[in-house]
């Protein structure tokens, strides 16, 4: 797996979102985009799916602007991630939006090694919030080796 710029400034815009939470006024793209030092163009498209996923409100109007649609802590980066980059499987057998079953899924010998991949990157991407972000709080850290 890797990760686009999409879904990088997409982490970017999110927590800066997060950060900005409590303000007189919604953040607009400019705001954003001077704070992080993004195109506004490039973020205006990054915010679409953020949008329709249900991650990000938009206010039109002279008090509009961006704000998150739940708390920082409620959002993960899976769900940022899986908004604007799109399932992120190794493969396609092991993809959630797999429409078919792979006709060799009963005997593929690296079946199991695409299926820990995915569980893996799920478990930590799925573990990480948007507010462990402005935290800069690895929940992983602390985690025994024996859990």
């Amino acid at each position: 797996m890797k990760v686009s710029t999409r879904g990088r400034y997409a982490l970017r815009f999110m927590a800066e979102l997060a950060r900005l939470e409590g303000e007189a006024t919604n953040p607009s793209i400019k705001d954003i985009s001077n704070a992080q030092g993004i195109s506004d163009k490039y973020l205006e498209q990054i915010v679409r799916p953020l949008v329709r996923e249900g991650l990000v409100r938009s206010t039109r109007g002279a008090q509009g602007g961006y704000r998150l649609a739940r708390p920082a802590n409620r959002i993960t980066v899976g769900d940022v991630l899986r908004a604007t980059e799109g399932d992120l499987a190794p493969v396609d057998c092991v993809s959630s939006d797999c429409s078919r079953e792979c006709p060799r899924s009963g005997s593929c010998e690296s079946m199991f090694v695409w299926k820990a991949i995915k569980d893996a990157t799920d478990k930590i991407i799925d573990g990480i919030t948007v507010q462990d972000l402005l935290d800069k709080h690895n929940p992983f850290e602390s985690v025994d080796e024996d859990d």
